[in-house]
């Protein structure tokens, strides 16, 4: 399956472009009703069903479903307050079995419902009869055909107060970003991605999902050592702040790094040392000491901000990993250090470089643009692109995105991870791969989704030292 997304315009220009190839626009709407039929039966039993169909295409392909539910021995009754329109019109005029008014009466008896109302391309709330009869649904199982109605299909938010709820969602050709952003992931329920016959190079976009055959693993080769594999330096806070920096190092160096050492500072230097084995500590003294530890360019990447602590020696250690050339993770106080001057970080940073933010540092760098931006997927790109950097926005819906407009949403990271120190843990991934090489998107695509896969292979009681530990059985499925 493709890892494309495109977003609703893109995907009403893929409609066309299919149509300008030849394939007619009723036989898509066959196609899209046959696959939800298909996989409705596929699940379930045949029973009492009410198609809830709008006067747009989605009703055209509800009424599909409808007719091919019957055929499969299901019970189906069709409940619509609009005259359809175009090849809905169409579509409606083959339904020759029950019709009832779109109201919550039209629920009565059924055991399945299939959400036909509005595409992903709906732009306001739910009203009137529609309103109603969502309402109404309360544990019913839902089949939503393209995304549940009243969710804005770009960027999964509700557009009001009424929302379906799917245990099914079938879209068609590729996933929209509403799919993968929550809170629409969790409304959709399982979700199909079906063939229709729309053709593939239709899929013009720079939004994916981000899964492995987005990115490259850097496996060890048979003639390789560990100085081809990089050296990670992870930059500790002071004495009573550095558990962070080990977390963030043991990451590093299970995902692949040749050597990671830990920059200490002179008064962490016993903590630490009780602690590490085969990670190495190297002291630093201040952004000087820092500047020429890491004139050493076999020290090739580097983590700086989890536990430093917020202010101008922060901002003056950031720099000094800035002019060394390495490539670089900044992370937590490293970004919330530069909240009244973003621009102070962003005119040092380079090509080598990824921020990760959660919600919170990222409102700091970059007020206001979530709320303006059309979604969090478009808000991470206009940051990367302002920023002039890979930025990664943390959350369980994590989105990636690189200065030029390429950019990706994470759905694999299950509730778990959202405990103390699984940031740092990742940042440790993402460095340890930039140190093999990986440019900073694919680091950080691929950190990100190692990340949630460790996560979720470990299962419940999750904490962030059990993430590197159970990351060597994620590698051996790629």
């Amino acid at each position: 399956m493709s890892n494309e997304i495109l977003t609703c315009a893109q995907m009403a220009k893929a409609d066309a472009f299919a149509v300008a190839q030849g394939v007619a626009s009723l036989t898509l709407m066959e196609n899209a009703g046959r696959a939800v039929a298909d996989a409705i039966a596929a699940r379930f039993k045949p029973c009492t069903v009410t198609v809830l169909c709008g006067p747009g295409n989605n009703g055209g392909d509800g009424f599909v479903v409808a007719r091919l539910l019957d055929e499969h021995g299901f019970i189906v009754r069709v409940a619509h307050d609009a005259d359809p329109r175009g090849d809905a019109k169409v579509m409606s005029e083959q339904w020759k079995g029950a019709r009832l008014a779109l109201a919550p009466a039209a629920l009565e008896g059924a055991r399945l419902v299939v959400d036909a109302l509005f595409g992903a391309g709906l732009s306001r709330p739910l009203e009137g009869a529609a309103a109603q009869v969502v309402e109404a649904l309360n544990d019913l199982p839902v089949v939503a055909i393209d995304i549940p109605s009243g969710l804005a299909g770009d960027t999964g938010q509700p557009l009001g107060g009424v929302t379906v709820t799917a245990v099914l969602t079938v879209t068609f050709f590729r996933k929209k970003p509403g799919h993968l952003l929550l809170p629409g992931r969790e409304a959709c329920g399982e979700i199909v991605v079906a063939d229709i016959g729309i053709p593939p190079q239709a899929a013009d976009t720079q939004l994916f999902e981000n899964t492995p055959s987005l990115w490259t693993y850097p496996h060890p080769k048979a003639q390789g050592h560990k100085y081809d594999r990089g050296h990670c330096v992870v930059v500790s806070g002071g004495a009573s702040h550095t558990g962070a920096a080990r977390l963030a190092a043991r990451g590093a160096l299970r995902v692949g790094a040749g050597l990671v050492s830990v920059a200490s500072p002179p008064d962490a230097l016993a903590v630490n040392a009780a602690h590490l084995m085969a990670i190495m500590l190297k002291p630093f003294e201040g952004a000087a000491g820092l500047a020429e530890l890491l004139s050493d360019k076999r020290l090739n990447a580097v983590v700086i901000g989890p536990g430093l602590g917020v202010g101008g020696e922060t901002r003056a250690l950031v720099d000094a990993a800035l002019k060394s050339g390495a490539a670089a993770v900044l992370d937590a106080d490293a970004l919330t250090s530069f909240q009244d001057d973003p621009d102070a970080l962003f005119n040092r940073l380079h090509d080598r470089c990824v921020l990760t933010p959660h919600a919170g540092e990222f409102e700091r760098l970059f007020p206001g643009l979530l709320g303006e931006a059309g979604g969090k997927a478009e808000a991470v790109r206009a940051a990367a692109a302002r920023a002039g950097a890979v930025v990664l926005l943390k959350g369980n819906d994590t989105v990636i995105a690189h200065p030029g407009g390429k950019a990706a949403i994470n759905a694999n990271a299950p509730p778990a991870l959202a405990t103390a120190g699984a940031g740092d843990v990742l940042a440790g991934f993402i460095a340890g791969l930039l140190a093999q090489k990986l440019s900073a998107f694919d680091a950080a695509a691929c950190g990100t989704w190692l990340h949630g896969a460790a996560a979720e292979c470990f299962g419940p009681g999750l904490i962030a030292e059990d993430l590197p530990e159970i990351l060597p059985k994620v590698l051996e499925l790629l």
